[in-house]
């Protein structure tokens, strides 16, 4: 059926278009414009995370190397390096943004599954720093003589997919993002010691969700009662209580639970707050473990996409960058569950990168190749710490 299409063209026909059409006429995106249309933005800037391009010049050599297959690969007309600037210059950011949400609802539902040990909704939220020039950036302000970004992230845990993408300037509190998260009932959300507010976190408990965070050593904690515990696990004490200190009793004035856990790997002790009283203490630490997967993601983006280096200095190129890298990445995982290709998601990347101009069926190209002296940082193999 792919006979004679190339590999990014088949690719670009698991992309909703009508949806990202609508998107477009929202915000006016195609005002004005006879050729080089959101569309092809979209296709070219996909293009360039696939083949890991380093520059917007580095992109339109790539791009023009290749002039004669543009119509073939949707680049359309008049691709070139002043017009693909000023389309991430003046092009409204939140078109793409739109399109990354609709395109992780859609890689979510695909790859919802319950191999997860506990049940429901599982979330890890962190932050990442991206450093960059503040004499090119000018406007993402860090320090005095240094700029940079933070890309503040909800990830799901069973699904591998971030269901929440929150870009601020560096300038900005880990905490301060915690007032934008889409709390949803019954859920569970996963924080690092960074984001001790009892005021936000009571906001979790009103939302009917659960929180599970590292405590700080400063925590001011009188126990009511106790449950039982298995030491064994390596769970040293399960308490109940409330918080005594003046401010945090009336910024958290409900129970708390403390689980106190020694990690046998790093040989210390960790204590965790939550406000899930069913929840097995060793579940508890479970869900701690697990919210290095983040960390992960933040790692394995950086490597293996492009939003590190940017192709273009404003802030919206900036964000149309960072979006169409979420974009591109939901893509990757929505084409290996169509295809039902048994790989991880860098391994489909891997692949795709270097055939994107081949002429062959997609699931052909993991048929053919060998594995076995593939390396990848695959989530679910590693052997995941608790810090």
């Amino acid at each position: 059926m792919n006979n004679g299409k190339y590999v990014f063209a088949q690719l670009i026909e698991f992309l909703p278009q009508r949806v990202f059409d609508g998107f477009v006429e929202k915000y006016s995106g195609n005002k004005h414009v006879r050729h080089f249309r959101c569309w092809n933005q979209l296709l070219c800037m996909i293009f360039g995370q696939l083949t890991n391009r380093d520059s917007l010049r580095d992109l339109i050599v790539a791009i023009e190397a290749h002039s004669k297959k543009t119509y073939h690969l949707g680049f359309g007309k008049n691709v070139t390096r002043s017009n693909f600037a000023k389309a991430n210059e003046n092009r409204n950011s939140k078109i793409f943004e739109d399109f990354a949400y609709h395109l992780i609802e859609i890689s979510r539902k695909k790859r919802d599954n319950d191999n997860f040990d506990i049940k429901g909704k599982v979330y890890a939220f962190d932050s990442s720093t991206i450093d960059l020039c503040l004499n090119v950036f000018w406007w993402a302000k860090f320090r005095k003589a240094k700029g940079g970004i933070k890309l503040h992230t909800l990830y799901d845990i069973t699904t591998q997919i971030p269901a929440f993408i929150h870009i601020t300037t560096a300038s900005v509190n880990d905490m301060n993002a915690m007032d934008v998260i889409p709390y949803e009932r019954e859920a569970y959300y996963v924080f690092d010691r960074g984001y001790v507010d009892f005021t936000r976190l009571y906001k979790i408990t009103n939302h009917s969700a659960y929180f599970v965070i590292r405590a700080k050593t400063n925590l001011k904690f009188e126990r009511m009662y106790s449950n039982k515990v298995n030491k064994t696990t390596g769970v040293r004490s399960d308490q109940i209580g409330k918080l005594t200190g003046f401010y945090v009793s009336k910024q958290y004035p409900g129970k708390l639970r403390k689980v106190k856990f020694y990690d046998q790997e790093n040989k210390r002790d960790f204590v965790f707050l939550t406000n899930n009283m069913e929840l097995t203490a060793e579940q508890i630490a479970l869900l701690y473990k697990n919210r290095w997967k983040v960390e992960l993601f933040f790692k394995w983006i950086k490597q293996h996409l492009k939003i590190k280096s940017f192709w273009g200095t404003s802030e919206n190129a900036v964000r149309i960058q960072i979006y169409t890298a979420i974009i591109a990445y939901c893509l990757v995982a929505i084409v290996g569950y169509e295809l039902k290709i048994d790989r991880s998601i860098y391994e489909i990347l891997q692949v795709l990168g270097i055939s994107l101009l081949d002429k062959a069926p997609v699931k052909e190209l993991f048929i053919i190749i060998d594995y076995k002296d593939v390396k990848e940082l695959n989530y679910n193999q590693l052997s995941i710490s608790l810090i």
